[in-house]
């Protein structure tokens, strides 16, 4: 019995100094790691003091630095938040400059508005949950055909996109490659389908803070408002910009007015090679 009780009394021994001894070790990696987060807030406060304008990889270096300052303070909820809040479908500063490269030196560039037909009744329809499935796989197909093509998102809302591309051809090679994909795209085929309209536009356009204004602007999108779902409509302008070689066809339809811009315009419907 006093050989029992005496090995109780010794496992107990070394399970209270095996718990002492992974306790202290516990607190000497909490202090380690404490000393490394006010280590970090030293270097986010120094790195975001006030400082002269800077490069673009300065600039970049510093959203990075800001980003993690909105981790620390408000959590991956409040990154997300700012996150939402901050950027308003706007480019970052890179792409801005890029944007802004596309124009050429006269302030000539070409433009694409798109957005998905009857895209609030199609959302009501679908529910929320798949609308956003829905809206994601149209981003990715059009960003895909956008980017092969060398174009520029501009800026985006909702189901819309407004981008920027150097010439006329490859703004409509874009849309053709758009028009093409969405009916193919399986995950927009298991919810029905979307249909997109197009419309093009070559201007001089005035240029500022990685936007484009202006009233060749304003007729893009009023050329995109004419054109049905599955349609690409492009401007005179656009016409008269193509090489005779371009490959693509445009087939001429009635002239129309356009709301706010003044007269009669011609509008052509842009089609694949062969049409």
């Amino acid at each position: 019995m006093e050989i029992a009780l005496g090995v109780v009394c010794v496992l107990l021994v070394v399970l209270v100094v095996g718990l002492a001894l992974e306790r202290a070790g516990l607190q000497a990696r909490l202090a380690e790691r404490q000393r490394h987060i006010e280590q970090l807030e030293l270097d986010l406060d120094t790195a975001l003091r006030p400082r002269p304008p800077s490069s673009s990889a300065e600039r970049a270096m510093r959203r990075v630095i800001r980003t993690a300052t909105t981790v620390r303070e408000r959590g991956i909820t409040g990154l997300i938040q700012s996150t939402i809040e901050g950027l308003q479908t706007w480019a970052s500063d890179a792409e801005r400059a890029d944007i802004l490269n596309m124009a050429a030196s006269d302030g000539t560039v070409t433009l694409f508005f798109s957005d998905i037909e009857d895209s609030t009744p199609l959302n009501d329809r679908l529910g929320d949950d798949t609308w956003v499935k829905v809206l994601a796989a149209h981003d990715k197909l059009l960003r895909k055909r956008i980017e092969a093509n060398r174009g520029q998102v501009v800026k985006t809302a909702g189901d819309g996109f407004m981008v920027a591309f150097r010439d006329p051809e490859a703004a409509c090679r874009a849309a053709i490659g758009i028009q093409r994909d969405l009916p193919r795209d399986m995950t927009l085929r298991r919810y029905g389908g979307v249909h997109v309209r197009i419309g093009i536009h070559t201007g001089q356009v005035v240029a500022r803070d990685g936007d484009y204004f202006g009233r060749n602007v304003a007729m893009a999108a009023r050329v995109a408002n004419l054109a049905q779902g599955g349609e690409t409509l492009a401007s005179d302008a656009v016409h008269d910009a193509l090489d005779e070689a371009a490959a693509v066809v445009l087939e001429e339809l009635e002239r129309v007015e356009l709301k706010g811009l003044s007269g009669e315009h011609t509008v052509w419907r842009v089609l694949p090679p062969g049409s």
